[in-house]
């Protein structure tokens, strides 16, 4: 079973991810306080139901250093949590738990221009494909808490 390891969110787009101990999951909005529940993210003008959320994988981001040197902080890869221990590419399509909270895998969160761009570090691009996390929706909410379940 996976655990939530970081929780980050940002209020506008580009804005820089800050982490958080704790927040509230919104069925069908978002993170309150993130920019895609305020409708101010970078893919607003777009919403999916996919977007109200994303996950990565610590070991993705720690997977990125061993194979190419690239340090991240994890709000650096503009997801909202980073999780340890859960394979979340097996997740689409799928419902699954974090804490109390019940969300839907969508689909796969593949690295883009922009990240790179964000980041300084074009090299981010082809270290996170099939790997850079997962796009969900929030089926019912609640509060996620760093050290949550998921499962």
């Amino acid at each position: 079973m996976g655990r939530v390891e970081s929780i980050h969110l940002a209020t506008t787009a580009e804005a820089t991810m800050r982490g958080v101990a704790e927040i509230r999951a919104i069925a069908g909005v978002g993170l309150e306080g993130d920019r895609y529940a305020t409708r101010t993210g970078s893919f607003s003008a777009k919403p999916k139901p996919g977007r109200q959320i994303t996950l990565v994988e610590a070991e993705a981001i720690e997977a990125l250093e061993r194979e190419l040197g690239l340090k991240l902080a994890p709000g650096e890869t503009r997801r909202n949590l980073v999780t340890r221990g859960v394979a979340l590419n097996h997740l689409v399509g799928r419902e699954f738990q974090v804490g109390a909270v019940r969300l839907r895998g969508h689909e796969l969160c593949e690295p883009c221009g922009d990240l790179a761009r964000m980041t300084g570090k074009p090299q981010i691009l082809p270290g996170l494909v099939h790997r850079g996390g997962l796009r969900a929706e929030i089926i019912e909410g609640g509060v996620i808490s760093v050290g949550d379940l998921i499962g």
